[in-house]
């Protein structure tokens, strides 16, 4: 019979050229490894059939990924239970995590990856293996998060933060905080946003705070300050996240330049995209799509021109839509290009008709008409919509009378030497 070691090469020459077989394999090794692990009574022999077990499960795993097999690559985390309760806790957890980072790798596997989470968070429950469980559920929450299951993320986040402030483990607290300010800003409830984000600040104080820690606490305050439209300031932040995500090689540091691109361009400095991208650090993301998209809506916004912004949004549709935070500011950016827009095309005219405002935008007439009506009401220009006879009709700008304000002042000034007269002829009397 063939040794665990010679199954092994086996399976990994098999991979590619048959991995059915080699997945076979894989399975016979772990079942062997299995019952070997529990009937050994020698130290040596079990360890080396633990390290056979763990080798074979990642590398099933991995074919699993490269298979792009979620349940796959479930039924393995599932299997790995009977290795990870015969070995170290640290190690158990080390395991794990590998484990789950392949679904990274596999399209469509978020609810997957949910249901293996929660299944594996009742079993470290059962198992009494604390960290485990947390760990497990830092991760669970992030994929609420980002499957916008806001309200069981919040419930996960509150049990979690009860138990965490016993234990007072002030990383994972730091961490279960910062999810919890994203959380809230996917409601849209900013108060207690910025409350979790501060929170989360608090605790990474009194602790080593790891980089990578730190650009996602330094990132998601630079998310709140541009919701508050302080773009300044949230590019000093963006900034920074940027240089430490770069200086790791961190994906994540894309995500920090193109806001730093956004908020250029919300401050009404689209030039700068230019010159920022020739910077060191931000050249080898200048020709991704993703920064493509961003300086063509700069151009569009420097341009003033509508219509160039809705084909930057149309070319770069999953680009520009795919992020809420790029997603919401680019729709208060249009409004205001609308604003522009229409502003410059009413302003020589006294009286204009409704259908060639439409025409020159590019926008149909009943966005037109309600965008202008808006616009009367928040007082942007004076006129009135004459629906009847469907046209604009502008008002010149009143200039302010300032005779009523002076007559008051004079009265005041008069009120005043009538009281003082009066009082001296009290006093006379």
């Amino acid at each position: 019979m063939a040794s665990t070691q010679d199954l092994l090469k086996q399976a990994a020459d098999l991979t590619s050229s048959n991995p059915k077989r080699a997945e076979e394999l894989y399975k016979q090794i772990l079942n062997s490894t299995a019952s070997t692990s529990k009937g050994s009574a020698i130290n040596a022999d079990k360890e080396q059939s633990l390290r056979d077990q763990e080798l074979a499960l990642i590398k099933l795993a991995e074919l699993y990924r490269d298979q792009k097999d979620a349940s796959g690559l479930a039924q393995v985390i599932t299997l790995s239970r009977s290795f990870m309760s015969s070995t170290a806790k640290a190690k158990t957890a080390k395991l794990i995590r590998t484990l789950l980072n392949y679904f990274n790798s596999i399209p469509n596997s978020r609810q997957t990856q949910i249901d293996v989470l929660t299944d594996n968070i009742e079993w470290s429950k059962r198992e009494k293996r604390i960290f485990l469980k947390h760990s497990l559920e830092i991760r669970l929450v992030s994929l609420q998060l980002e499957a916008l299951q806001y309200k069981l993320a919040l419930t996960r986040i509150d049990a979690l933060l009860t138990e965490l402030k016993r234990l007072d483990d002030k990383m994972i607290l730091t961490e279960v905080h910062l999810l919890e300010s994203r959380v809230y800003r996917g409601i849209g409830n900013l108060s207690k946003s910025k409350a979790a984000l501060t929170s989360a600040r608090t605790a990474a104080n009194s602790i080593y705070c790891p980089p990578h820690l730190q650009a996602a606490l330094d990132l998601q305050s630079g998310v709140l300050h541009a919701e508050d439209k302080d773009y300044t300031t949230a590019y000093s932040y963006f900034y920074e996240t940027f240089e430490n995500m770069s200086s790791q090689d961190d994906p994540a540091a894309l995500n920090a330049l193109k806001y730093m691109l956004l908020c250029k361009v919300m401050l009404n400095m689209p030039e700068d995209v230019t010159s920022l991208l020739s910077i060191k650090l931000a050249v080898k993301y200048a020709q991704l799509r993703e920064i493509e998209s961003m300086r063509a809506i700069a151009l569009a916004h420097q341009n003033r021109n509508l219509s160039d912004f809705e084909k930057a949004l149309r070319d770069y549709k999953h680009e520009l839509s795919s992020d809420p935070t790029i997603r919401s500011h680019l729709a208060a950016l249009y409004d205001t290009l609308l604003q522009q827009n229409l502003l410059r095309i009413v302003e020589p005219y006294s009286v204009v008709e409704i259908d060639y405002v439409a025409k020159q935008v590019g926008q149909g007439r009943q966005d037109v008409e309600a965008k202008l009506s808006q616009m009367i009401l928040d007082k942007v220009f004076h006129g009135v919509l004459d629906q009847g006879r469907g046209c604009l009709i502008v008002f010149d700008e009143l200039e302010a009378d300032n005779t009523y304000g002076a007559a008051i002042g004079t009265l005041e000034q008069v009120s005043k030497v009538v009281d003082s007269l009066y009082a001296k002829t009290v006093k006379i009397a």
